[in-house]
């Protein structure tokens, strides 16, 4: 392994011991992928464990009607909790994964890493604590979900983008915003534009810049 690598590795995974980071180099495979592209789509057999290098993965769930539902953002030094309980019967997935910018990703096979389980500790640290952070986004995005208003569902799901983009100007459409609330295109627009006239947001045409949120 190059020191090069070696250190951006363990930048990323800095909780692993050295051991564990040169097996990320001999077994894992690098995989890059432009914006907008489906890096893991409901219904496909997972055979490697994700772990992000650069840029954001976005993931969420679609109904048999199209529609689709936001869960969450992996950032760099996270990892697809889904594919970490996966073993090699290779179970498919439940929920479709985009690259939300361009991706670097480290494909580790299941069998490596059911292995690590057994053979690393700070790997399974590793497993439960994503696991933990998945479950706290996910409850997150649960209460929003159960006790918000349509209103406050929206402002979070604006501050959540620009926190995860690091930009005040989203290139998001009405209808991406509204599948991935679970709403209409027509409901979506009326609410962006009382939070345009409120000064919070402006309008743009190719997205929507925060100002106030």
């Amino acid at each position: 392994m190059s020191t090069t690598t070696f250190q951006v590795y363990h930048s990323l995974f800095s909780g692993l011991e050295s051991g564990l980071i040169a097996e990320l180099e001999q077994k894992g495979r690098l995989v890059t992928a432009p914006a907008e592209s489906i890096l893991l789509q409901a219904g496909q057999n997972i055979r490697n464990t994700m772990l992000v290098l650069e840029g954001v993965i976005k993931l969420y769930r679609q109904d048999e009607d199209g529609s689709e539902f936001f869960i969450y953002y992996l950032h760099p030094g996270d990892a697809c909790a889904l594919s970490m309980i996966c073993d090699r019967s290779f179970k498919t997935s439940t929920i479709t994964a985009k690259a939300a910018t361009d991706v670097k990703l480290l494909a580790i096979p299941i069998d490596e890493t059911e292995n690590w389980m057994r053979q690393y500790r700070t790997w399974y640290h590793f497993v439960v604590e994503t696991y933990r952070k998945r479950y706290e986004e996910l409850l997150q995005t649960i209460d929003h979900i159960a006790f918000k208003n349509l209103d406050e569902r929206l402002e979070f799901y604006l501050r959540r983008h620009r926190d995860t983009l690091k930009t005040n100007v989203l290139t998001l459409n009405n209808t991406e915003i509204a599948q991935d609330l679970n709403s209409s295109r027509e409901v979506v627009s009326r609410l962006l534009k009382k939070l345009s006239e409120q000064g919070k947001v402006r309008l743009l045409k190719t997205g929507i810049e925060i100002i106030r949120l």
